[in-house]
């Protein structure tokens, strides 16, 4: 249950800096020859993107050339101390939302507030975490979706290929030993021999099992 009401901010011209780096950024993108399978849901308007395997920090330049392509600009979770001074807009602008630790409503809870009071909104998360995991997963993707009421897109962006693939949107059941195996066999049925998707549906069955804490 939401804590308090909350207000959208009102629309406001993006800074200089975001739309130079949003142009270098698409510039990027379409120079690589990145190409998409399978587009995002046209009919949803909130929705969690699942992004993996996470390898490197151009993953954020290839997410955000793919989602202007399908007509959405995605927003992404960071440390409220990056949202100050002549940051703060900047940030906003590229997609940022401010996620501040040291309230009493956690992470989860102020990222659904945001859901709540937004029209649109599309949160990209790396579900690996960091770029060192062996392909386990953080469940915080999960979490985020549960509370807000909304469904899970993955997303798999194939290096080798330069190809990003979108999967169907999966309504967490709130099982989520029985949903995260079946984002892992969409993953590996992507790339069926990446040792990371081999880790991922593994964990799941172990999560199912009761082997494995969620």
């Amino acid at each position: 249950m939401l804590q308090e009401k909350i207000t959208a901010a009102p629309p406001r011209r993006p800074t200089l800096l975001s739309r130079l780096v949003r142009r270098i950024i698409l510039f990027i993108y379409r120079l690589k020859g990145w190409k998409i399978d399978g587009g995002l849901p046209k009919h949803l308007r909130k929705y969690v993107i699942a992004g993996a395997p996470h390898t490197s920090n151009w993953d954020f330049v290839f997410f955000t050339g793919a989602t202007h392509e399908e007509g959405i600009r995605p927003n992404f979770m960071g440390k409220h101390t990056l949202f100050k001074g002549v940051m703060k807009n900047f940030m906003l602008d590229m997609g940022g939302i401010p996620v501040d630790r040291r309230k009493s409503a956690n992470a989860t809870l102020q990222i659904a507030e945001e859901f709540a009071v937004r029209d649109e909104l599309a949160l990209v998360i790396a579900a690996e975490g960091t770029r060192k995991t062996d392909g386990k997963w953080k469940s915080g993707f999960y979490h985020i979706a549960r509370a807000a009421g909304v469904p899970i897109v993955p997303a798999f962006a194939d290096n080798t290929n330069m190809v990003i693939s979108f999967g169907e949107p999966l309504v967490p059941t709130g099982n989520y030993g029985e949903d995260l195996l079946r984002i892992a066999e969409w993953f590996r049925s992507k790339l069926p021999d990446y040792e990371r998707f081999k880790v991922l549906e593994q964990q799941a069955r172990d999560i199912i099992a009761g082997k494995n804490d969620i």
